[in-house]
C-alpha cells in the first residue's frame, strides 16, 4: 500500500474515532480533541482527519439528509454510531473531497466497517447505503450535464443564425430533429 494511501487510511480512522467519540459522549470535536478524550488505539489525528472532521461537523445537515434518504428502514439516529460514523466521513468524501474518487470513498468506508463494525452486517449495510447514494450523484450529474447541454447556443454552421437548444428542447416527446435539420444541411 502507497505511503498516501496509508495516511489517508490512518487519517480515516482518526475522524471516525473522534467523530464516534463525539456521537458517544455527547461532547463537541474540539471538546474531545482539547480534552484527549477520544479513543487513543495509536490513532493519530492529521491535517487530512482534522479536515474530515471539519467537513462533517460543517455539512452534519445535508450529509445526515443524503443518509436519511438512501438508507432504507433505518432512521439517522437509530443506527449503530460507528456505522453512522463510517458513513459520515465516507458521505462528505463522496461530495466534498474533489481528489478522492466515489469508489475510493466506499471502498475505505466498507473496509473501516469490516474493521470497526459492531456488527457482522456493518460492511454489507455501509456498502449498500453508499451504493445507492452513488447512484443518486451520478443521476443528479447526469442531470446537471444534459441542463448544461440544454442551455448552451450551438454555434452557426455555413452562416446561418444559431439555434437555440430550448428551441430544439420543446419537440414533443420520443422525438428527436433530424440530424441534418438541426446542423443546417
Amino acid at each position: 500500500m502507497s505511503s498516501r494511501r496509508r495516511d489517508r487510511r490512518r487519517a480515516r480512522e482518526g475522524a471516525l474515532a473522534l467523530l464516534y467519540s463525539s456521537d458517544i459522549t455527547e461532547l463537541s470535536v474540539s471538546s474531545i480533541v482539547e480534552d484527549g478524550a477520544y479513543p487513543d488505539d495509536g490513532i493519530t489525528v492529521s491535517e487530512y482527519a482534522e479536515t474530515l472532521v471539519n467537513g462533517v461537523t460543517e455539512h452534519m445537515e445535508e450529509i445526515d439528509a443524503q443518509l436519511a434518504s438512501t438508507s432504507e428502514n433505518w432512521a439517522i439516529d437509530r443506527m449503530p454510531f460507528v456505522d453512522r460514523a463510517i458513513l459520515r466521513v465516507a458521505v462528505y468524501e463522496m461530495l466534498y473531497v474533489d481528489d478522492v474518487p466515489v469508489s475510493v470513498a466506499i471502498n475505505e468506508a466498507v473496509e473501516l466497517a469490516k474493521y470497526y463494525g459492531g456488527e457482522d452486517e456493518s460492511s454489507r449495510f455501509v456498502n449498500g447505503v453508499l451504493g445507492r447514494i452513488a447512484r443518486t450523484l451520478e443521476r443528479t450529474d447526469a442531470s446537471v450535464d444534459a441542463a448544461e447541454v440544454e442551455a448552451e447556443v450551438e454555434e452557426p454552421v455555413d452562416g446561418q443564425e444559431p439555434i437555440a437548444q430550448a428551441e430544439t428542447a420543446s419537440e414533443p416527446q420520443g422525438e428527436s430533429a433530424d440530424a441534418s435539420e438541426v446542423d443546417g444541411q
